[in-house]
């Protein structure tokens, strides 16, 4: 969830929130994609890329926020979680900013995307300035698609530094793109899973507020 205070008197804030499980954000047919909508980018400064990987069996999402950022907050779910960087979205801790938020498939391998990322915004002197130079805050999470239609492919820092460099802030497509290629849900147990996706939504309040 990305937001923008636009009331008189405010100077403009962004707020990022991101759902860390992310295979249950939309329920999908096999090989299913929505018709893309404006959804997350349809607040200011909001630019998100989407690669899809092995065929179409895995994938990275990423969120990018212009300027300085946007104060992040997370919401993580489940019991076998997959992050990094999540624990410095909490209010208590120095940094209060994200430049950007990785989502990726692959398990534990994908969170090289974010790797890649932090590479693309470091070259364009994006990040938390400290004396040594900027430093990219890019939190990311993953999920399990391995073995997703004998998928045995995981997405890379390049591929993160490739979908970075082509985010737009036009319509966001759904479905199985990006880090949403080959999520299901339903695999607790032996039971058949389901197919899931990636989703992005918008609504703007008669104030302005997106």
């Amino acid at each position: 969830m990305a937001v923008q205070d636009i009331r008189p008197g405010y100077s403009p804030v962004r707020t990022l929130a991101v759902a860390v499980a992310l295979s249950t954000l939309a329920m999908m047919q096999p090989s299913a994609q929505s018709t893309p909508t404006a959804g997350i980018t349809a607040v200011p400064g909001i630019r998100v890329g989407q690669s899809t990987v092995g065929d179409g069996k895995s994938g990275c999402t990423v969120v990018l926020v212009d300027g300085d950022g946007a104060v992040g907050a997370v919401a993580q779910r489940g019991g076998a979680p997959g992050t990094r960087e999540t624990d410095l979205l909490d209010p208590t801790n120095l940094v209060d900013r994200v430049n950007a938020v990785v989502l990726s498939g692959g398990s534990a391998f994908g969170l090289d995307a974010a790797q890649g990322v932090v590479k693309y915004l470091e070259e364009r002197g994006v990040g938390f300035k400290t004396p040594a130079g900027v430093v990219p805050i890019v939190p990311s999470a993953i999920l399990f698609d391995l073995g997703f239609a004998g998928n045995r492919v995981r997405p890379t820092a390049d591929c993160g530094y490739q979908t970075a460099a082509a985010a737009a802030a036009g319509p966001v497509a759904e479905g199985n793109v990006g880090a949403g290629a080959g999520a299901t849900v339903g695999k607790l147990g032996q039971r058949r899973p389901m197919k899931g996706g990636v989703g992005s939504s918008s609504i703007t309040l008669a104030n302005g507020l997106v």
